[in-house]
């Protein structure tokens, strides 16, 4: 049973919902160990002072803010304490909105929210109120002394806690240099819609797997076996040169057309398969059944 990282309640208008919070993704990224290169040795970190090369104690580390170049505020834990979030145990909702308006690049952390027996009902009824109407709660939540704002929303059968980035942590595009909005030759918008079409699937997440980290960790069982794993090809560079977009365009339409045939290809060929081993199946003569001696 996974250990809930938060518990409390969902609060909105009168109504209370008891609840915990569960981990709803995971990482799998690999993990490595700096070594040192003659002995296999492994490499701690030293806290070095940059005035007078002095090894430091942990006990003598104190936090300072950089206000200025080389000056600095220290912050006490008395001075965390002042001005840390209390801690309400509460999801508190402010707001419903339509789950539409809000711009992905907001959403940043989700978290499964269970309830308790107590809050089965009302659970069960918010979840149900939030998918008819297409809305998500906006709320407030005090998660490891930090204050958080998130979205209460609806996913299959559970209740959904994402963490929201606050507004100034955007980034805003119009820091990038874009090309300026115009419009596209008619030719060449037909032929990208064209391909578009046909690279256009149901998206399953099932289908798409992290081939680098199978990769290393079939190269390190390897390395581990004392084998020697032969050397990936190399992929050429990318051209430098400008290309004519519309015969790009066209290519990669014909590309993938040919992608397209031959994946229906072989699902032909797996249906005709099946079929005749079912038509082979039906034809086989029963076998004969022994007569008994009367």
């Amino acid at each position: 049973m996974a250990h809930a990282i938060w518990s409390g309640a969902i609060n909105f208008g009168l109504v209370t919902i008891p609840v915990k919070l569960q981990t709803a993704v995971r990482t799998n990224d690999l993990r490595f160990n700096f070594l040192h290169k003659t002995d296999e040795g492994r490499i701690t970190q030293v806290r070095r002072c940059s005035l007078d090369g002095e090894e430091v104690a942990y006990t003598d580390l104190v936090r300072g803010y950089e206000y200025e170049k080389g000056r600095y505020v220290i912050i006490s834990d008395e001075d965390f304490d002042r001005v840390n979030p209390e801690a309400t145990e509460s999801v508190d909702i402010v707001q419903f909105v339509d789950l539409a308006e809000i711009d992905p690049m907001f959403f940043d952390k989700p978290y499964y929210v269970e309830p308790d027996k107590r809050g089965r009902h009302a659970y069960a009824l918010l979840r149900e109120a939030l998918k008819e109407s297409g809305k998500v709660g906006i709320a407030k939540v005090v998660i490891r002394s930090r204050e958080h704002l998130a979205a209460l929303k609806p996913s299959g059968d559970a209740l959904v806690l994402e963490l929201m980035h606050f507004a100034d942590e955007i980034v805003e595009a119009s820091s990038l240099e874009l090309p300026a909005v115009e419009t596209p030759a008619v030719n060449e918008m037909k032929v990208a819609r064209m391909l578009i079409d046909t690279m256009t699937e149901a998206f399953n997440p099932k289908q798409f797997k992290d081939t680098y980290r199978e990769q290393m960790l079939e190269m390190i069982e390897a390395r581990a076996a004392g084998k020697t794993i032969p050397a990936g090809e190399t992929k050429a560079p990318m051209r430098d040169n400008v290309v004519n977009l519309m015969d790009v365009l066209q290519k990669s339409l014909e590309a993938s057309k040919k992608r397209g045939a031959a994946a229906a290809s072989r699902d032909d060929g797996d249906d005709v398969g099946e079929a005749a081993q079912a038509t082979a199946r039906a034809k086989k003569p029963a076998p004969k059944r022994k007569r008994s001696a009367a």
